[in-house]
């Protein structure tokens, strides 16, 4: 399995998202320009300039035809895919760290930062068919959560939002009331700032990871712990196969260590996991810098990671690859 690697940004890499078809790679870096890449041969297709910031976040509507990416310039913009023109702003007090599109379309969870004197929040925007629609209003906007809110996602039928940062713990949220639902348990749940948050293909169970160097596999609908999967690096970000019970984590010390780790070969590694059994089964070398991103593309035949380095790897998996039994 040759990484194919992709040099477009100039700083480290926060976020990567395939298209729904599963032909286009999105990401996102430090550097303010996401990029979206052919995901079959790993060639750029273009960037969408206009953030005057970090962008730490994206999601891509389901018909591939509207990006939307949150920064730290305090917006999140939406973006025509082809053109690379922007359609709209979002404009907020402080940074946008996390964007998710509902089933449909129509909604978008964003959180932002604390900031000054605001605490982090979780607000719900519609996404208007018709650009002349589009507002900037909220329908719903959650608080009382203490920390940065890493990542906010919508639960199945949009029904709920999953959030995770800070504080460690998990959080279900009634989306229509914005009622707060369950709480993870602390006995259970992580220990240290949950990182990522992936959903599996059909949303009945989500991944977390986090600095506590584990991921956390849980059920959607109850939020039990169902399965644990420990590291020895702290987590960065997590995804999971469509295709095999496979769970992917990436990580390394946090940004502001990584002067003193050896630069010799690339060291820092995406992680394979049984998703039942728990136990490591491989693992992919290549980065010179933590893993900050991490996704599988919707066929489960291919894989990207996005590293401190500036680089996405973006991997094909070979035939044998699919009948590893343990």
């Amino acid at each position: 399995m040759r990484p194919i690697l992709m040099k477009g940004h100039e700083r480290p890499l926060t976020f990567l998202k395939y298209n729904r078809d599963g032909d286009l790679l999105f990401s996102c870096a430090k550097d303010h320009n996401p990029t979206v890449w052919f995901a079959d041969n790993g060639e750029r297709l273009g960037t969408y300039r206009g953030h005057n910031g970090a962008v730490w976040c994206c999601d891509v509507s389901r018909d591939s035809m509207r990006l939307i990416t949150g920064s730290a310039d305090q917006t999140a913009k939406l973006w025509n895919v082809q053109t690379g023109q922007q359609l709209f702003t979002f404009n907020f007090d402080s940074p946008a760290r996390s964007v998710d599109l509902s089933v449909g379309d129509k909604l978008v969870v964003i959180t932002t930062d604390p900031f000054m004197e605001l605490s982090s929040a979780i607000h719900v925007k519609r996404i208007a068919r018709d650009l002349s629609d589009q507002t900037g209003e909220s329908v719903l906007v959650l608080k009382g959560v203490q920390g940065r809110i890493n990542r906010a996602i919508w639960g199945p039928l949009n029904k709920t939002i999953i959030s995770g940062g800070e504080d460690a713990i998990i959080r279900i949220w009634d989306s229509e009331t914005g009622k707060l639902l369950k709480e993870s348990d602390k006995e259970t749940g992580h220990k240290k700032t949950i990182t990522s948050l992936a959903k599996s293909a059909d949303g009945s169970h989500f991944l977390t990871g986090s600095l506590d160097k584990s991921a956390k596999l849980w059920d959607t609908r109850t939020l039990t712990l169902i399965k644990t999967y420990v590291t020895e690096r702290p987590v960065n970000a997590v995804t999971m196969s469509p295709l095999l019970d496979h769970v992917v984590i990436g990580g390394g010390q946090d940004a502001s260590a990584v002067t003193t780790t050896d630069h010799r070969a690339g060291k820092f590694e995406a992680k394979f996991f049984d998703k039942m059994l728990q136990e490591e089964i491989g693992g992919v070398k290549g980065h010179f810098g933590p893993i900050n991103a991490l996704a599988f593309n919707p066929d489960g035949k291919s894989f990207a990671s996005g590293g401190e380095d500036g680089y996405v790897r973006l991997h094909h998996f070979d035939p044998d690859y699919f009948n590893i039994k343990i």
